[in-house]
């Protein structure tokens, strides 16, 4: 039935009781408003009774409206409407009880609370992800284990696959970027050792700094933003469309199909990386020594052959290996704790670099730290 076809409302009091007809609805509010409050204004109410029998339709906005003729409205006065139906008497009651209900008022707390309130958060946070992070590494470590001793089986193709997408594809950016910050060190050091007349020490500063820190770091650095972002993407993406469901429903690994392939790629070929780096970073010194510094090539190559040790060269090697791990795993992890949606993937990959590049630090400074302590 619509508003039309319905009798307009009416309030008419009589011998204690007010007479309530026709629509009781949103779309006669203003006329239901200007009945409620000329009443209002003859008298409180008190104890009148609602008769609501000749009411033939009722919406939330009309109950509403009953219940300021009863004065505050409450759940018991609102019994003393008569006459409606079932359906109306107990969206009347409804109204009622809402009408009513105490809402909860928000606790005002200290900023100091606050603070320390996020910052406890923040500590159970990171608390959490070191445990997922630890219980990660340990599964890895196992399923390698289990694939030296033949339990697991190699993806080879896969591997090589993620060798070239890791490693070969790298080379270009990898060497331009080492090569720029080697030039960059080297015009650095010169400037501030030439105004001790000793510019020639440039070639140690670039080949030292180099080989035992900036080489393997850089490279850390720039596969965590470039590799380990995509395996977070990729396995996050992939859990997103219920392909690692689909995964555990055949039978097989998610761990051994998607981790170690990724991982042993990442293993060794950033030790590759590695060499290249340390190589076009010495170059960039090079030629910034031959163009700033008047130094022949020869002389730099016999500077470097002579005051550069060897274990400068293994001691950055050295952690290669480490760095990669921490990559790798760091970017399977946010992958797989993808939770389906689109932001949840851009979310996690983000999370995969920050935290890689902040533990390959982390690890730099521990192994400066004890490689110091042993003399090396």
């Amino acid at each position: 039935m619509t508003a039309a076809a319905v009798p307009e409302p009416t309030l008419v009091p009589e011998s204690g009781r007010l007479l309530c007809a026709g629509a009781w609805t949103l779309a006669h509010a203003p006329r239901l408003q200007a009945l409620v409050a000329a009443q209002r204004v003859r008298g409180p109410a008190g104890d009148v009774t609602l008769d609501g029998a000749g009411i033939e339709t009722l919406d939330t906005a009309g109950a509403l409206l009953l219940l300021e003729l009863l004065g505050d409205g409450g759940a018991a006065e609102a019994e003393r409407v008569e006459g409606l139906s079932e359906a109306d008497a107990a969206l009347v009651r409804l109204v009622a009880a809402g009408r009513h209900r105490e809402r909860p008022r928000p606790e005002r707390r200290a900023s100091l609370v606050l603070v320390l309130e996020r910052m406890g958060e923040a500590v159970i946070g990171f608390w959490r992800l070191a445990i997922g992070f630890l219980g990660f590494v340990g599964l890895v470590v196992t399923a390698f284990a289990a694939l030296l001793v033949g339990r697991r089986r190699l993806r080879l193709t896969s591997t090589v696959f993620h060798m070239e997408q890791i490693g070969l594809d790298a080379v270009p950016i990898v060497a331009l970027l080492t090569f720029l910050v080697g030039a960059v060190v080297a015009f650095v050091g010169a400037t501030a050792l030439r105004d001790l007349g000793a510019e020639v020490f440039t070639v140690e500063l670039v080949s030292i700094s180099f080989l035992r820190e900036f080489g393997v770091l850089l490279v850390a650095i720039l596969l965590a933003g470039r590799s380990g972002s995509a395996f977070a993407a990729e396995i996050g993406s992939m859990k997103s469309r219920e392909e690692l469901d689909a995964i555990d429903a055949l039978g097989l690994d998610a761990v051994e199909l998607l981790v170690l392939p990724r991982l042993l790629a990442l293993l060794v070929m950033l030790p590759v990386l590695t060499v290249v780096g340390m190589l076009a970073g010495i170059l960039g010194g090079a030629v910034v020594s031959v163009l700033a510094l008047d130094m022949t090539s020869a002389m730099f190559l016999s500077r470097l052959q002579e005051e550069t040790a060897l274990r400068h060269f293994f001691v950055g090697m050295a952690k290669a290996p480490v760095f990669a791990f921490l990559v790798g795993t760091v970017g399977c992890l946010e992958g797989f704790r993808v939770t389906g949606s689109a932001e949840s993937v851009g979310r996690h990959t983000t999370s995969s670099v920050v935290q890689a590049i902040f533990l390959v630090i982390v690890a730099d400074a521990l192994f400066a730290m004890c490689l110091m302590e042993i003399g090396l």
